[in-house]
């Protein structure tokens, strides 16, 4: 990629962005109900205190679902092209399990798999 193919790549990113800007401020929605801004749409008012501390094990258990979720994702390309790399991609992807592996027992080591 040439120098000024990439200053005309940025130039159009910054034309493309600043219309967006420009056209979401100029477009704004038409309706006027008042329950557009309440921040919550479904119409259905709570009931006591709205403002309730989560346990964190939760976020722990969601946060570890989604790391070993987007890492199960990364071993699909790996297979589809597992043939061509031969070797290579075998030892990277033995290396890439034993980190998950050690990430796992991390995280049962610190209890983070337990729900209580």
């Amino acid at each position: 990629m040439t120098n000024e193919s990439l200053i005309l790549f940025f130039i159009v990113a910054v034309v493309l962005v600043g219309a967006a800007l420009i056209f979401s401020s100029l477009a704004p929605p038409s309706s006027t109900n008042p329950q557009k801004s309440e921040t919550y749409e479904c119409g259905i008012p709570t009931k006591g205190t709205t403002w309730l501390q989560f346990n964190v094990g939760y976020y722990l258990f969601a946060i570890l679902f989604l790391v070993f979720d987007v890492e199960t994702v990364f071993i699909f390309p790996w297979a589809v092209v597992m043939k061509e790399l031969g070797m290579v991609a075998f030892i990277e992807i033995v290396i890439f399990f034993f980190i998950l592996i050690l990430g796992l027992m991390y995280a049962w080591k610190k209890k983070a798999l337990i729900w209580e």
